[in-house]
C-alpha cells in the first residue's frame, strides 16, 4: 500500500476537526442536513450528468488503484528488456517465447508476442501506440470526474449559500433580530464550506495524484515500446541500454548501469 495516499485522505478531516474544536467551535454547528443535501446531492447529480455513469461508478476503483504502489519499476523493466535483447541477439527472437509467458505486464507481453510472431515493425508500433492512446483516454476520463467535482461541488455550495441568504433576508421582514441574522448567515455559509472542503481536500489532490500516476505509467509504456522496437530491429544490447536509460534521471541510470554492467 502507498501509505501517503490514505494519510492525505484522512488529514483534511483531521485538520478541519482540529480547526473547529481548536477555534472554540462545536462540531454540531457544522452539521446541517439541508446543506448536505444541497451541496452533496446537487454536486453528485451534476457530476453524473457531466460524465458517463460507468466512469463515475468506477471512482472507488480509481481510489483503490491510488492506494496501491505501482507494480512496475522502470529500472527493472529496462534490465528485463536488455536481457531479452541479449538473448534474441544470440539465439534469435523465437527463443523468447518461453520468457514472454513469464512477463506479468500485459502491454510488454503483448508487444513482445507480436515481435516473436513476426509482425511487421510498423504494425507493431501502430498497435502499441493505439494501446497507449486508449490507456490515456481511460485515465483522462477518470481524472475528469475529479476535476468536475472540484468545480461542481463548490458551485452547489454557493447555490446553497444563496438559498440560505434569501431565506435569512426574508425572515428579516418578519421581525427577526440580530441573533436570527447571525444564525441564518452561519447556516448559509456552511454549504460553501462543504463544497470547498470536497474540492480542495479531496477532488483536486486526487486528480493531481492520478495525473502523476498517469505520467509515470506513460513513461514506462514509452520505455517498453522503445525497447520492443529495438529488440525487433536487432539492435546491439548496448545500444538498447543507451536508448532506454535516456528516459531515466541520472540516479536511476547509474543503478541500471551497475546491474547490467558494460555490455
Amino acid at each position: 500500500m502507498d501509505i501517503i495516499v490514505p494519510i492525505c485522505l484522512i488529514m483534511p478531516l483531521a485538520i478541519n476537526l482540529f480547526g473547529i474544536i481548536g477555534g472554540g467551535g462545536s462540531l454540531g454547528n457544522f452539521l446541517d442536513i439541508a446543506s448536505i443535501i444541497v451541496t452533496a446531492g446537487g454536486g453528485a447529480n451534476s457530476l453524473i450528468m457531466a460524465n458517463d455513469i460507468g466512469t463515475v461508478l468506477g471512482v472507488p476503483k480509481a481510489i483503490k488503484v491510488l492506494l496501491q504502489k505501482p507494480a512496475y519499476s522502470e529500472d527493472q523493466i529496462i534490465i528485463t528488456l536488455i536481457s531479452f535483447s541479449e538473448k534474441a541477439r544470440r539465439e534469435g527472437l523465437l527463443v523468447l517465447e518461453d520468457d514472454i509467458q513469464e512477463v506479468s505486464d500485459p502491454f510488454l507481453k503483448k508487444g513482445m508476442q507480436l515481435v516473436v510472431d513476426g509482425t511487421d515493425p510498423e504494425l507493431v508500433k501502430n498497435i502499441l501506440n493505439t494501446e497507449i492512446d486508449n490507456i490515456e483516454s481511460r485515465h483522462d476520463s477518470v481524472r475528469k470526474v475529479f476535476d468536475d467535482a472540484a468545480s461542481l461541488f463548490p458551485a452547489w455550495g454557493m447555490i446553497g449559500t444563496l438559498i440560505g441568504l434569501v431565506i435569512m433576508l426574508r425572515s428579516l421582514g418578519g421581525g427577526g433580530g440580530l441573533e436570527t441574522i447571525g444564525s441564518g448567515m452561519a447556516v448559509a455559509l456552511i454549504t460553501t464550506y462543504y463544497g470547498s472542503v470536497i474540492a480542495n481536500g479531496f477532488a483536486l489532490p486526487i486528480s493531481g495524484r492520478l495525473a502523476a500516476r498517469h505520467s509515470s505509467e506513460a513513461m514506462v509504456k514509452s520505455i517498453m515500446l522503445e525497447g520492443i522496437l529495438s529488440i525487433q530491429a536487432g539492435d546491439n544490447p548496448r545500444i538498447v541500454k543507451d536508448k532506454l536509460v535516456s528516459f531515466l534521471p541520472p540516479a536511476q541510470r547509474q543503478k541500471v548501469n551497475e546491474q547490467v554492467g558494460d555490455r
